[in-house]
């Protein structure tokens, strides 16, 4: 079997070093900070680095690269054009982020629903106020971009008594979703859903795809909720949105910008959650990552079909 020079742009520890080689032995495996890679870079055959990395100084320098695999879901920063034009395999770690962010979702659901956004804010200033409920049994949940992520999503939904409606490029049966529109059919999934849910991936495509117009075909009493990426959204026009009531409110964890500037007016917009890009977070992120990452390694090392190998003319 094959064994190649691996470069690790993250600290792993013991157990992850071991995972590696036992999926392929003999393997030389490097783990520093990305500030340090350029010392081990000309002997690399293949790069392991998070998604928003911005490796192209790097890949210049690399003169036996022929894998790069994303710790993440999204490649954005490593789809610069010589990695584009190049034989270079790219990978991600599609498939891991489901159970985190599918819980993630469904709090931020529960949080509106139950009132937890407002009376927060009540605790904080000591004041006893009850505030209108609801429940979100037979409520629809509209997922825009049914994925790995979205499938999550769409289960938990389905267990708590929602109605769920999704889109996707292809038309698949899928068990927990009620009605499956294309991907061209946007405006229906919106004009019906309660809890409008991006988990769509960035590309040129996706880029600003949410405008006041597609705000404006949501229900006034919907919720709109991102975890997706933060370019999918005109934030502008979704800060109009939510200060004229055309929706109820929003769960945000991605934005245009990262962190999100003080002088954002979302910040200040009543019913809007905001946390700072979690939603995937979890105790067992990395473990997962590399079992991901392990099991493609010996399929390359064996000549055998790999998976969640990027299409880098389309981003995903």
């Amino acid at each position: 079997m094959h064994t190649p020079n691996i470069l690790v742009i993250n600290q792993l520890s013991d157990r992850h070093i071991s995972a590696i080689t036992n999926s392929v032995p003999g393997c030389s495996i490097i783990s520093c900070d990305l500030a340090d890679a350029e010392k081990y870079i000309d002997t690399a055959e293949i790069i392991v680095a998070w998604g928003w990395m911005d490796l192209q100084e790097l890949y210049l320098k690399a003169p036996k690269l022929r894998w790069v695999h994303a710790l993440s879901a999204g490649v954005e920063k490593m789809l610069f054009p010589e990695m584009i034009s190049s034989s270079t395999l790219l990978t991600n770690s599609r498939g891991i982020h489901g159970i985190p962010m599918s819980e993630h979702v469904i709090s931020m659901i529960l949080a509106f629903t139950r009132g937890l956004n407002v009376f927060i804010k009540q605790q904080q200033q000591r004041v006893w106020k009850r505030t209108a409920l609801e429940e979100i049994h037979e409520k629809t949940i509209g997922i825009i971009g049914l994925g790995s992520i979205g499938r999550e999503i769409a289960k938990r939904a389905k267990g708590l008594g929602m109605r769920v409606v999704a889109s996707k490029r292809e038309m698949t049966t899928e068990l927990f979703v009620d009605t499956l529109y294309t991907s061209n059919q946007i405006e229906e999934v919106l004009a019906v859903s309660d809890f409008v849910v991006v988990t769509l991936p960035e590309t040129k495509q996706t880029q600003g795809l949410f405008t006041l117009n597609l705000f404006k075909l949501m229900k006034p009493s919907a919720y709109f909720i991102n975890v997706a990426r933060g370019s999918i959204v005109k934030e502008d026009d979704l800060s109009i949105a939510l200060s004229q009531g055309i929706i109820k409110g929003a769960a945000l964890d991605v934005f245009e910008n990262e962190p999100l500037p003080e002088s954002s007016p979302l910040w200040d917009v009543p019913n809007v959650i905001i946390t700072p890009h979690i939603a995937a977070i979890s105790p067992h992120y990395l473990d997962r990552a590399m079992k991901l990452f392990c099991e493609n390694l010996a399929c390359y090392c064996g000549g055998q079909e790999m998976v969640n190998i990027i299409d880098k003319t389309k981003g995903y």
